[in-house]
């Protein structure tokens, strides 16, 4: 051995065995190797890639389509011309201002016959017609405002109405019940009841519309050829300014079997009512 090798044996250390020296690589390339298991990045792409393509078709879905197309209109039944001047006229007595007087004026003709009444809100009553020559006479007797000669349904009641087109027929049948009307005329009683309301008897606006409405919805109700009046049911017949809602004139009378009431000569009556503060002598 040269002096230059026993100077570098003396300062290295000793080598370690090859044994030992296969552990450690062995032990080396083992935590390498785990390392390199550690790392996901590709499923951390994989999923990242996944995510984003969930989102796309999240957002592609929410994108709204078009709007769906409006459904068709419905078709609305036409209403009768007759209906409609009853509907008109109930929507004009609505708007109407209460009536004032010191009397309730009916004038009644039939033909060339016309007779009147003034009647105070007590009863007391004066007439006028043929026999009395042109002036008015006091009757002896009182008699209140009444509807369909109803001797029981005073203005008061009259007053105090249902302003509900239903609930006022429903009134009205059943005080007929109670007065012991036939079931068979009692339609024809409530309709002729319903035509006083709205053209011989002071009832108040709401009660006279709710009137109107009710006559409208009576089947067979229609307009006159001469559109100034309304046919009712069993050939009765209403003149109304539907401007207005006041009744010009009407055969209103109606007899049992809901034709309208008529005299010898076969005409009919027509009657209208207003509130006045003269009286005539």
């Amino acid at each position: 051995m040269t002096d230059l090798e026993t100077l570098r044996a003396a300062l290295l250390p000793d080598e370690p065995a090859q044994d030992v020296v296969d552990r450690s690589r062995h032990r080396l390339q083992n935590h390498m190797l785990g390392r390199r298991r550690k790392r996901v990045l590709p499923l951390a792409i994989g999923a990242g890639l996944a995510a984003a393509a969930a989102a796309v078709a999240v957002v592609v879905t929410a994108v709204p389509g078009p709007p769906a197309p409006p459904p068709p209109p419905q078709a609305v039944a036409p209403v009768d011309p007759g209906r409609q001047i009853l509907l008109a006229a109930a929507t004009a007595a609505e708007r109407a201002q209460v009536g004032a007087g010191k009397y309730w004026h009916t004038t009644t003709k039939v033909g060339k016959a016309t007779w009147e009444y003034w009647t105070t809100t007590d009863g007391q009553e004066w007439y006028r017609g043929e026999i009395t020559h042109g002036k008015a006479k006091l009757l002896p007797r009182a008699r209140p405002i009444r509807i369909n000669g109803d001797d029981d349904v005073t203005l008061s009641t009259i007053l105090a109405l249902p302003a509900d087109p239903a609930a006022l027929r429903d009134w009205l049948a059943d005080g007929l019940t109670r007065h012991g009307t036939p079931a068979n005329q009692r339609d024809t009683a409530v309709l002729q009841s319903l035509i006083d309301l709205v053209s011989t008897v002071p009832a108040p606006p709401a009660v006279r519309a709710a009137a109107f409405r009710a006559i409208a919805a009576y089947p067979d109700v229609s307009a006159l050829p001469d559109g100034k009046g309304v046919r009712l049911p069993g050939g009765g017949r209403l003149v109304v300014d539907p401007a207005t809602g006041q009744v010009d004139g009407s055969s209103v009378f109606l007899g049992p079997d809901g034709q309208p009431a008529h005299d010898a000569n076969g005409d009919t009556y027509a009657v209208s009512g207003e509130w006045t503060d003269d009286l005539p002598q």
